[in-house]
């Protein structure tokens, strides 16, 4: 029998549609392809000395810690050049210069253990070290450690130097705040988290309850002898008199309010000397550098810096000369802004958590507030500049999007576990490539059931005759 000419010219047309239809999907997989090992080819790494990139000279010596895939603590000379790197231990976090010496640091690790033994009964675990290391001579000498029962949100990230024997530690996984003597290794003061704050407020206690993740030892002003501390699953930074305990009006933040800091990293206190009382603080969900002045009893905002690129950032510096130096964690970055808010140097980095200008000292001991400065706030709005000479770029404006809907803690928990080269563009063209192949291969199986007279059709309804 000869088939009708219209049943011959549908079936060609079908075929044309379906030839089309993957021509498309391919050409959408195909770039989606291109842009993820570009991506990949171009990405950064510092899991060795010789990967880390070289940063733009400076006055000072600069020194950066990593605590992300492959934990590293790396120290550039005025030239730019690498001059000390460690990768030894699993995790670094907090640095300081030590009083007198610049070129040699303190700073706070921690090793993941994996294996059972008399350090670890039910691995994962954590060693927590307090280190000093001379960069000239390389030279490592443990200060204080101690074992924790499990790896997961235990690491000290931070430890303050109150003189030549006691340190201040901030310790994540007791949500404990506690002075040692680093000789007799006796816990002279602590302060628990617990006894100011409802196991309600914070994430799920035991789990991460307050991660307690920064501590001061205010030294100078009216403030002299308190201790700030970094409550970041409050949004809270308090600060403590070692008789009385919590100072409830010195209160900067509340819980769940995102308007004011959603759970920050490293705050730095500003005197009354330097034109204070001021906080400076990385917003790192918020994804801003956030300045505080004291005035009237209460906190107001002074300063903000961000701009198109920086996300989750975990420390900031003010330094003698008025500069900001900004740690961007998934920004993959290490920056300092000038007074006008421009960026003056800069350096790549995979997963950053702190950095410090060595012969600045400690953190922003030596720096002025914002008010004092007189400095601008610096938004994305103002920031924002063109798309370049191709007009808009489709994959970072889909990238775009998908942050704006996810909620911030989801984004960067996703960044910090994917490849360190996954951004907002190879992001979103492997959720496009994924996306677009998935429904490719859904269509050509529907088009060979279809071809062997297998039809489906919702809702199911009954032909009546």
């Amino acid at each position: 029998m000869t088939p009708h000419p219209r049943s011959s010219l549908a079936r060609v047309r079908s075929a044309l549609t379906r030839t089309r239809i993957r021509a498309g999907f391919g050409i959408v997989v195909l770039l989606s392809t291109v842009v993820v090992a570009a991506a990949a080819s171009d990405g950064l790494s510092t899991a060795s000395k010789e990967a880390v990139p070289e940063a733009p000279p400076t006055e000072n010596h600069t020194v950066v810690t990593e605590s992300g895939r492959t934990g590293t603590i790396t120290a550039y000379a005025p030239s730019g050049e690498v001059r000390y790197y460690n990768n030894s231990r699993t995790k670094y976090f907090d640095v300081d210069p030590v009083e007198g010496d610049p070129l040699t640091v303190e700073y706070t690790a921690t090793d993941t253990i994996h294996t059972e033994g008399a350090n670890c009964g039910a691995p994962p675990c954590a060693r927590n070290v307090i280190e000093r290391v001379d960069l000239e001579t390389g030279d490592v000498e443990v200060v204080y450690e101690r074992f924790d029962h499990k790896e997961a949100a235990a690491e000290w990230h931070d430890a303050d130097r109150i003189d030549e024997r006691h340190v201040l530690v901030a310790d994540i996984v007791a949500d404990l705040v506690f002075i040692v003597d680093t000789e007799t290794e006796i816990i002279e003061w602590l302060w628990d988290a617990q006894s100011e704050f409802p196991l309600e407020s914070g994430h799920s206690f035991p789990n991460d309850w307050t991660h307690i993740n920064d501590v001061e030892y205010i030294e100078d002003g009216r403030m002299a002898g308190r201790i700030m501390v970094s409550l970041r699953n409050q949004d809270r930074v308090v600060f403590l008199d070692r008789e009385e305990g919590l100072l409830e009006g010195w209160t900067l933040g509340g819980e769940n309010d995102a308007n004011v800091l959603y759970e920050q990293h490293n705050p730095d206190f500003i005197p009354e000397s330097r034109g204070g009382p001021a906080v400076l603080v990385a917003d790192s969900e918020n994804g801003q550098i956030e300045e505080f002045q004291r005035e009237d009893g209460e906190w107001n905002r002074s300063w903000l810096w961000e701009d198109e690129r920086i996300q989750w950032p975990r420390d900031a510096d003010r330094l003698p000369n008025g500069n900001t130096l900004i740690t961007d964690t998934h920004g993959n970055r290490v920056m300092a802004v000038n007074e006008s808010g421009d960026i003056v140097w800069e350096v790549e980095s995979t997963l950053p958590y702190e950095a410090e200008r060595l012969e600045a000292g400690a953190e922003s001991e030596s720096g002025q507030s914002a008010r004092e400065l007189g400095l601008e706030s610096r938004t994305v709005t103002e920031d924002a500049g063109g798309t370049g000479g191709f007009g808009i770029d489709p994959f970072a404006f889909l990238g775009g999007i998908v942050e704006s809907i996810l909620p911030h803690r989801i984004y960067n928990a996703l960044i910090f576990v994917a490849p360190v080269w996954i951004g907002k563009t190879a992001a979103a063209a492997i959720a496009v490539g994924l996306l677009s192949g998935l429904t490719w291969a859904g269509l050509e199986i529907r088009w060979k059931l279809r071809d062997a007279g297998i039809w489906f059709r919702f809702p199911v309804s009954r032909e009546r005759k």
